[in-house]
């Protein structure tokens, strides 16, 4: 069974098991899947509504499409959720790998060094799918329904929470990755994208404690 298949009970329940699988990648794509949720859910609310309907026309299609954007992206890490798992069963797979014969012994390799990129390949693109949904939400926090301003500074600290763990998994996964360059790449790649999504979080929830102080 898929891991969003499950209901929430047997996937918590999963999670807290001697499997180390699902772990911190799944779970970092379900934090940046239920904090992007949570930022449309305000959107939901807005449209139809008197804040919503002032905005001129410009600024509605604007609205639209971040909330469409938004939606884009939560498909894409509803599917991370269990690739994360698949990530890491692949190099578990390569681990176990026969090693007798030169052949095994080049085949595992191979096998293993395919299974690392792909286990930094999937969280990679968590973290970067989460700043991407950072990115629309200035617009939604100001002009979205202010009744569910809380809801929306929620998602933000659920995705910056999903971009985050992430990243910590590329960095733990990049230990194992053979071509330094490509590593350093990466490193450097995940350190950029953090601290523009902290500068992010730090905004708007500096916004959002204004307005319900």
């Amino acid at each position: 069974m898929k891991l969003i298949d499950m209901t929430l009970t047997d996937f918590i329940e999963e999670v807290d098991s001697t499997s180390p699988a699902p772990g911190g990648g799944s779970v970092a794509a379900l934090a940046s899947d239920i904090g992007v949720g949570l930022s449309r859910m305000m959107a939901h609310l807005s449209f139809g509504k008197k804040k919503y309907e002032s905005l001129d026309g410009d600024l509605q299609e604007e609205f639209k499409v971040k909330f469409d954007k938004l939606g884009e992206i939560r498909k894409e890490l509803n599917k991370l959720i269990d690739e994360d798992t698949n990530s890491f069963n692949e190099f578990m797979k390569a681990i176990k790998m026969p090693k007798e014969t030169f052949k095994q012994i080049t085949e595992r390799q191979k096998a293993l060094a395919d299974a690392t990129l792909y286990s930094i390949k999937v969280p990679y693109k968590t973290a970067q799918l989460s700043l991407e949904a950072m990115k629309q939400l200035d617009f939604l926090v100001t002009n979205g329904n202010q009744n569910a301003i809380t809801d929306i500074g929620v998602g933000i600290l659920m995705i910056c929470t999903g971009l985050e763990g992430a990243i910590l998994n590329v960095k733990v996964n990049l230990k194992g990755l053979e071509q330094k360059d490509l590593s350093r790449k990466y490193y450097e790649s995940c350190e950029e994208m953090l601290q523009e999504g902290k500068e992010i979080r730090d905004k708007l929830l500096f916004i959002i404690h204004e307005s319900v102080e």
